[in-house]
């Protein structure tokens, strides 16, 4: 997984897993991900950086179950305007956590919990009910995809034991496209 270049076969395979017909209108363009990333104090991975500089901003047609959202948007179940999200900080966990099942006391865990949802990761899109996958931008597992929901949150990837697909934004649109159950390796 390279955060910093994307390939040529990567964009290849993204182009292909999106009904992306448009032409390229519905991308970002490069003078728009740029300026959202000098807002934002990040430079986003790659290939998501190219893919919605260059090839699409949102789609239906990809995963998660209601589409790709836009870089700057939050999924319409969201349950807030995201006024705390500082993506500048860095995405606080490295390792699965259940804090649903957690026994140390709300006053403990509330405040890392709130910290995974609002820093340093873009909202890619929701399965609905909360369930919500995110592309870390900034801290260690930067280009990696989480899966977070109220209950817990879990990485994507081959090397973190729940699926058999890489990891990073390229692996995780292979994994959909190749139709496969998100958690293929329980």
């Amino acid at each position: 997984m390279n955060n910093d270049q994307a390939t040529t076969a990567e964009l290849a395979a993204l182009r292909a897993a999106f009904d992306l017909d448009d032409g390229g209108e519905s991308a970002l363009g490069w003078t728009a991900v740029h300026a959202f990333e000098a807002e934002q104090g990040i430079v986003l991975p790659e290939p998501y950086r190219t893919f919605v500089a260059e090839l699409t901003d949102g789609s239906y047609s990809g995963p998660p179950e209601y589409g790709l959202v836009s870089l700057a948007e939050l999924p319409e179940d969201w349950g807030d305007d995201g006024q705390g999200r500082d993506l500048s900080r860095p995405f606080p966990l490295t390792e699965a956590w259940l804090w649903e099942d957690d026994p140390r006391p709300a006053e403990e865990i509330d405040p890392v919990v709130e910290r995974v949802f609002d820093h340093g990761s873009v909202v890619l899109g929701t399965d609905g009910c909360g369930m919500n996958w995110h592309l870390v931008v900034t801290g260690p597992h930067r280009g990696h995809i989480w899966h977070i929901t109220g209950e817990g949150a879990v990485p994507f990837g081959a090397e973190f034991g729940s699926t058999t697909s890489a990891p990073g934004f390229a692996g995780w649109v292979g994994h959909w496209a190749a139709q496969k159950e998100w958690f293929d390796a329980e």
